[in-house]
């Protein structure tokens, strides 16, 4: 038998560079799906075959932890491995995501991401679907804040999200109460009328205070809320808008159709996709091929489709001859959004047993997420983890399997391969901060040698109407004021035995209460002295998310932006 020269050489290339090829990494995360919508994690009424098999494939967390229960501050962190505060992310007032992508605040040119570290090892990066981590500073088109800034070669999707603005007759998720006064200050305009007529007798100056009054809120309501969709929902690929506005019923086929085109473009060298689902977030997709065919409606419908792209990505893996080399990781941003329906019944996800969902603060439910890894040549199929994990261990994690030494900032994540692969049975989040904000909301203590899982929670939102499981008068819980119930002492559960957080623990029926309390209040304290004034910084604050044109993306000649893409994913 008679092997040719090329033959040898490619032998030799492959015994001494395949071997230890970097693995690749797609990360999946879908926004606002609650831990209790999967049927891995308890659920047997909706259909999720392919996430399923992702997880029966390879390992299982079950107490996968949020940074934050909102998904500006969650994904900061996701992005960073670092509390969201530590970047600026965080908020003081009602808002606590960013709004408008013509706001100049999101994720700060100088933070690190774990897309960046790895594009320094020599990765292809890219992010299909949602960013929302902003996008200008200063003037249009500096892009300071876009993904290509941040570590990403490749960027494809919406650069703020879908929200309801986007879908004509969804109603409005921007500051609705606000709008609604800016639009009776409107009505103003026709007491001017009634006095043109002789119907009303006006004082001069009144009536020129009228008439600027109403004009002023007509402006201030029209031109940034009432163009919501223009601003908001597009679409762009690197730095360029190609839709505006987008046209959301072939989004989920567009986004999927990048995702597999990324993989493939990059299949022979390291790569790093993140797919950032613009599902199960409202407004809900009306997709033929999927709409009622779940026994939870539109919003069941929703999270069948994302299983099945979750199945076509994995399928363009596993095609590719990728799945040995390849880390898959599933996950969602938050916990569901319980105040989400309408007449037609949930709009929003279910969180299981757990308490509370999106934007409550340190409640379980909100941010108790699922958390998935596949890797069939190194870690074991089935394995479930049972130990405190993060969002922020992505960040390390994809450090060491890229072996990047270089020093790093200050990270409050781990590496996850030791828990994973069942190299060490504890993990090295002893101690967990949960903010609502920039506040500090809760604490969960794993004690060392103790299947405990102690949370202490120094305030809690207040539910309406009272008696409620959520904040269903304002839609969204806030974190300030007279919108929170603060305890003195916290109240402390253990989610070991109590996971529903139900049952708050007492000095009588705790024999540790005591000294549960102390060994959190040190750890607080231990963990402030490592912010470094970082609240000073903020680069979400209330100035940063308004409206400003001169920031705002466009195709075309602003304020005369619109576009469509050209080529559209069958």
């Amino acid at each position: 038998l008679k092997i040719g020269p090329h033959v040898c050489t490619f032998a030799l290339f492959f015994f001494l560079f395949g071997v230890d090829r970097k693995p690749n990494f797609v990360l999946m995360m879908v926004d606002d799906l609650g831990i209790g919508d999967i049927g891995c994690y308890g659920n047997d009424t909706i259909r999720t075959p392919n996430i399923d098999r992702l997880a029966s494939e390879g390992v299982k967390l079950t107490q996968h932890i949020a940074a934050a229960p909102l998904c500006t501050p969650s994904r900061a962190a996701f992005m960073t491995g670092r509390y969201a505060l530590r970047s600026g992310m965080g908020s003081t007032g009602r808002v606590q995501v960013l709004l408008f992508l013509g706001g100049s605040g999101g994720l700060p040119p100088s933070e690190t991401t774990f897309a960046k570290r790895l594009q320094q090892q020599g990765y292809t990066t890219g992010l299909v679907g949602k960013w929302h981590l902003g996008v200008n500073c200063e003037h249009r088109g500096d892009h300071c804040h876009h993904p290509n800034q941040h570590g990403f070669n490749y960027f494809y999707g919406l650069p703020f999200t879908l929200f309801n603005d986007c879908v004509h007759g969804n109603g409005s998720d921007v500051l609705a109460d606000l709008q609604h006064t800016l639009q009776n200050l409107t009505l103003l305009f026709y007491l001017v009328c009634v006095h043109m007529f002789g119907l009303l007798e006006v004082n001069l100056r009144l009536l020129v205070a009228l008439i600027l009054l109403s004009v002023i809120a007509a402006a201030v309501w029209y031109l940034p809320f009432k163009l919501l969709p223009t601003w908001n929902c597009i679409i762009m690929r690197n730095q360029d808008v190609i839709e505006q506005p987008m046209r959301v019923e072939t989004v989920p086929q567009r986004l999927l159709g990048e995702a597999q085109n990324f993989i493939k473009r990059n299949a022979h060298h390291p790569f790093l996709l993140f797919f950032s689902l613009v599902h199960v977030h409202t407004p809900l997709f009306k997709t033929p091929g999927f709409a009622g065919r779940s026994r939870h409606g539109p919003y069941g419908d929703n999270l069948e489709e994302m299983d099945w792209i979750i199945g076509k990505l994995t399928e363009t893996v596993d095609s590719l001859g990728l799945a040995n080399n390849t880390l898959m990781y599933f996950t969602s941003d938050h916990g569901g959004h319980l105040e989400d329906s309408d007449a037609r019944g949930q709009k929003g996800g279910w969180n299981g047993i757990y308490k509370g969902g999106k934007a409550m603060g340190g409640w379980e439910g909100g941010i108790r997420v699922p958390g998935i890894f596949r890797w069939p040549s190194r870690l074991t199929p089935g394995k479930v983890v049972d130990e405190p994990t993060s969002l922020m261990d992505l960040y390390p994690t994809l450090k060491y399997l890229a072996k990047d030494t270089e020093p790093d900032r200050h990270l409050d994540g781990y590496n996850l391969m030791p828990l994973m692969e069942g190299k060490a049975e504890r993990s090295e989040h002893e101690f967990m901060f949960h903010y609502c904000g920039v506040y500090l909301n809760a604490v969960r203590w794993h004690p060392p040698g103790s299947d405990s899982v102690f949370k202490v929670h120094f305030f809690t939102p207040n539910f309406s109407p009272p008696g409620a499981g959520g904040c269903y008068n304002t839609k969204v819980c806030l974190c300030h004021g007279e919108h929170v119930t603060h305890h003195n002492p916290p109240l402390l559960y253990d989610l070991f035995y109590d996971p529903s957080e139900s049952r708050p623990l007492t000095s009588d029926t705790e024999p540790r209460y005591s000294e549960i309390l102390e060994r959190v209040a040190k750890a607080v304290e231990s963990h402030q002295s490592t912010l470094a004034d970082k609240r000073s910084s903020d680069n979400h604050s209330q100035g940063n998310i308004l409206w400003r044109p001169w920031l705002q993306p466009c195709c075309g000649t602003f304020p005369f932006c619109g576009c469509k893409e050209e080529t559209a994913h069958s």
